[in-house]
């Protein structure tokens, strides 16, 4: 490949982009603002998150009105790019825009020892952005040649918030009228039935296009990536973790139902699927680190939708459906601080609280998730476990998120607040 063909690539690239934005209606996204603060840094910008979660959109939000030079290595008119070919790309860049501000590279992990030439640019002063939708695949790279000289930011599936914005419905009053707290419910419905992926609040068929975009990651992310020898196996198990969300999980027990020989197979094909954001693991909260690690993991999938257009469950499983999406909303909140850790809590009874948030070395919050809590047996079990767990880590900020109850209680000398999904999700 010769710089020629290079530079019409680039330029294609650049207009395709910026045809997608016209033909699109994008929203501001919540990380906009604190991430534009941060292009200020020499640092390299490093964006993480699934695919299609729009990040090469924020991107591109963050170099608006900025001279900067755009490269996408999922292209696969660059598929047989070697590494020392991307100095016909560094020197094509330059052909087209001189000296540009930035250089914004997407999905570089395609490339065989990028992070070589990324540092090598990092060395030349450039001001970088670089986007993955393989977490641990860029965190390993980085580790070893950008140790300080970048920083990690994340992007998710929009987040209710962002869903209400982009339905032009304005949430920021704090008193709802009774006609605006049904048509938020409706909203949520749907949230929680279609999921965040951008183009699917755009209005695309969210079966059709999520169970495609599924099969993409499985295939390009992580079986071709990986070389994995017995697929059908990796996607079966990818299928029992999606459909066995909110759920606990064991190696061993995956390692038996698969009929794998190895322990050690289950937690690479586990790694797969978590790194390319597919999941997500909750581990059980313990002061002891063994504990913390051998014990079984909660799963969630990053996306409600993407559970209702490869499970048969949805359905059935509402109250997990929340659990799930609660589980979402912390991880995002978790990425704008690295101090903060989840976990889930339980006893030798199998009493259970589904999340406990803990920041530096203290437990901030205990949250249960209850669809109905106003079944009597059911609040009984959801507030013991509660109660048990605040006196056995000494937290008071007791939550539990419902379907509609909201109001607070003293139990046991416990103050307990009640919230509904909706209102929660919008703080």
């Amino acid at each position: 490949m010769n710089t020629k063909e290079i530079k019409q690539i680039l330029i294609d690239q650049r207009e395709e982009l910026e045809t997608f934005l016209e033909d699109k209606k994008i929203i501001k996204r919540e990380v906009l603002e604190n991430y534009t603060n941060l292009l200020k840094s020499s640092l390299i910008k490093i964006i993480i998150g699934p695919r299609r979660s729009g990040k090469s959109v924020l991107s591109f939000q963050l170099l608006k009105n900025k001279n900067f030079a755009y490269v996408n290595f999922d292209d696969e008119r660059l598929s047989t790019l070697e590494t020392q070919d991307l100095n016909l790309i560094l020197q094509t860049i330059y052909e087209i825009h001189k000296k540009p501000e930035f250089i914004f590279f997407d999905e570089i992990q395609n490339i065989s020892k990028w992070e070589l030439f990324v540092n090598r640019l990092k060395r030349q002063k450039i001001n970088l952005i670089v986007t993955g939708s393989n977490a641990k695949l860029l965190s390993a790279e980085l580790a070893t040649h950008l140790t300080g000289r970048h920083f990690s930011l994340e992007l998710f599936p929009f987040s209710f918030r962002e869903y209400l914005i982009f339905n032009e419905f304005l949430y920021f009053e704090k008193i709802f009228s009774t006609k605006e707290i049904a048509l938020i419910k409706k909203y949520l419905n749907d949230y929680l039935h279609f999921g965040g992926f951008p183009e699917v609040v755009q209005g695309e068929n969210y079966k059709r296009y999520l169970v495609a975009l599924y099969s993409t990651i499985l295939t390009k992310d992580i079986i071709l990536r990986h070389k994995v020898k017995y697929i059908n196996v990796l996607k079966e198990v990818a299928n029992y973790l999606i459909c066995n969300f909110a759920n606990k999980i064991t190696f061993n027990k995956l390692k038996n139902i698969f009929s794998l020989k190895s322990v050690h197979t289950v937690q690479n094909y586990f790694s797969f699927i978590e790194e390319t954001y597919l999941i997500f693991a909750v581990k059980k909260f313990s002061y002891k680190f063994k504990e913390r690690l051998t014990a079984p993991r909660k799963i969630y999938s990053i996306d409600t939708g993407l559970i209702n257009a490869i499970s048969t469950k949805f359905s059935q499983e509402i109250g997990h459906i929340y659990e799930n999406a609660v589980a979402i909303e912390l991880l995002r909140k978790k990425s704008f601080n690295e101090a903060t850790e989840i976990y889930y809590w339980e006893d030798v009874y199998g009493r259970e609280v589904d999340f406990v948030v803990k920041q530096d070395l203290k437990i901030k919050q205990l949250i249960q998730v209850c669809y109905n809590i106003e079944n009597y047996d059911t609040k009984q079990r959801e507030i013991k476990s509660l109660i048990k767990a605040s006196n056995e880590l000494k937290c008071s900020n007791l939550l539990v998120i419902t379907d509609d109850y909201e109001g607070e209680e003293k139990i046991k000398g416990k103050k307990i607040k009640f919230v509904s999904l909706w209102k929660w999700l919008i703080e």
